[in-house]
């Protein structure tokens, strides 16, 4: 029997080659359209930090290593398909180390020569070596989430899970799944979908409880690696941009108001970076929440600031991004929709 995530494993996987040179494949089920969905890309890169301390520097700590930091440039546009990659060790150190990666395929123009399309820094540290003050801050989500039926105000999770219902909290279908193949990897519980929970707080701020169901595993279960996947994965953002882009679109054009599909946008990553506040059991766990908050939409360019809390209100992790908002069409170009 596999284990699960097994179907993510795959997808992630990283190849050691020798000479700091590593290679993957970046699978079509992870995908927005033909592009691989950059916070799964973000985790292949992940694993190539694991994989590549593990392989090349298997004495440098007691314990193995992970990231604790991810600062990534997209630099173009990726592809399904194999992928090369490379590893400059930058600093080699007792509690942090940091290693400049670079992730290339085959020109579109000239395929024959390789180019970099994501580039980036990840610093990694072991367990081990994670030693200090730790205190408490007082931080919480705010405005605060909606209350689920609990007499404290959370979110029973279980009801949630058995009805698909707890409260104002209802599971939902991420809009354009046949676009957004990549979101069809975990499944969604908000307050409302996008549009709804923008207008509760007045704010383009989202909530959503997720599991991860990579390859359709009911078992699957949120391990380190996925929360970088996760960390990138908004649908109901995104459903909210759809209807902010469209009412833009139709302003412009003096139209009174959205006419017709608004699944006419891409919202591509230009830079993520990532904040690993705390490691997930190893057999990982079956809930987490997100927080995602846009302050500023501005001439095309988005920022999108994502917090991720486990069951017990803890943060697990934090990121913030630059964003585009493009016309699909630059998500497909010369690209044909059946190699999807």
């Amino acid at each position: 029997m596999s284990s699960p995530n097994a179907s993510f494993v795959d997808a992630i996987r990283v190849t050691p080659h020798g000479g700091n040179k590593y290679s993957a494949n970046l699978h079509r089920d992870w995908c927005i359209g033909t592009v691989p969905h950059g916070g799964y890309t973000a985790a292949v890169l992940y694993n190539l930090a694991v994989t590549h301390f593990a392989h090349a520097h298997p004495k440098q700590f007691d314990t193995p290593a992970t990231p604790i930091s991810l600062q990534l440039s997209f630099l173009r546009r990726t592809a399904a398909g194999p992928a090369t990659l490379h590893v400059e060790d930058v600093k080699l150190g007792l509690r942090t180390s940091t290693i400049h990666v670079k992730l290339l395929q085959p020109s579109e123009k000239n395929p024959a020569t390789l180019q970099v399309n994501v580039a980036g820094y990840i610093t990694v540290s072991p367990a081990t070596a994670e030693v200090g003050i730790s205190a408490p801050t007082g931080w919480k989500p705010y405005p605060v989430p909606p209350a689920g039926s609990r007499a404290n105000g959370q979110v029973d999770l279980f009801a949630l899970a058995c009805t698909g219902q707890d409260g104002s909290w209802t599971k939902l279908d991420p809009p354009y799944a046949e676009f957004r193949r990549a979101a069809a990897q975990l499944e969604l519980y908000g307050p409302g979908k996008g549009q709804t929970q923008q207008q509760r707080t007045g704010t383009m701020a989202i909530d959503q409880w997720a599991r991860f169901r990579p390859g359709g595993d009911q078992n699957g279960r949120w391990t380190d690696a996925a929360v970088v996947y996760l960390l990138d994965m908004f649908p109901m953002a995104l459903d909210g941009f759809d209807t902010m882009s469209a009412t833009a679109v139709a302003r412009e054009k003096g139209e009174p108001g959205p006419t017709g599909s608004m699944a006419n946008f891409w919202y591509p990553t230009v830079t993520l970076n990532v904040d690993m506040k705390k490691r997930l059991p190893r057999d990982g766990v079956e809930w987490l929440y997100s927080r995602i908050v846009t302050k500023v939409v501005r001439d095309g360019r988005t920022d999108l600031d994502v917090t991720v809390l486990d069951e017990n209100g803890e943060v697990v992790a934090l990121s913030t991004q630059v964003g585009l908002v493009v016309s699909a069409s630059r998500n497909v170009g010369s690209r044909k929709w059946q190699k999807l």
